[in-house]
């Protein structure tokens, strides 16, 4: 049975460049061993990382023996339910794409708090002007 998002349909992938999810397969997948919740698709934006780094989450220092890149405003990561919560609540959320945020998501954070922060990220953005 496929892996559901948070608006009821199949998951959908995060992001390969760099490769995301708790098993680093693209996806925000979830199980037993993933005891942080890595289930919400996050475009990452200069302030999101900014607060991380400050909670003591750095999400830009590169970490090598966990196949971790660091990473950079615009990159889609799968960051954990509490901690994306915790940005939204001080009012530094990362962008959210729903149909690739994992529906145990919810178990931690309100749909409406998602949708909120919702942005449509197509899979290949080199086409997108602006």
């Amino acid at each position: 049975m496929p892996e559901r998002n948070v608006l009821g349909g199949e998951l959908e992938p995060c992001g390969s460049e760099p490769l995301t999810g708790f098993y680093r397969d693209g996806c925000c997948n979830t199980g037993p061993q993933d005891l942080g919740s890595h289930t919400i698709c996050a475009v990452m934006t200069a302030e999101f990382l900014e607060h991380q780094r400050g909670i003591g989450n750095d999400l830009v220092t590169p970490i090598p023996e966990y196949r971790f890149p660091g990473l950079v405003p615009g990159d889609r990561w799968c960051v954990t339910a509490a901690n994306w919560l915790r940005a939204h609540l001080d009012g530094a959320a990362a962008y959210v794409v729903l149909a690739s945020t994992h529906e145990k998501a919810l178990e931690i954070v309100p749909l409406e708090a998602l949708r909120q922060h919702a942005v449509d990220v197509p899979s290949d953005p080199s086409g997108l002007t602006g």
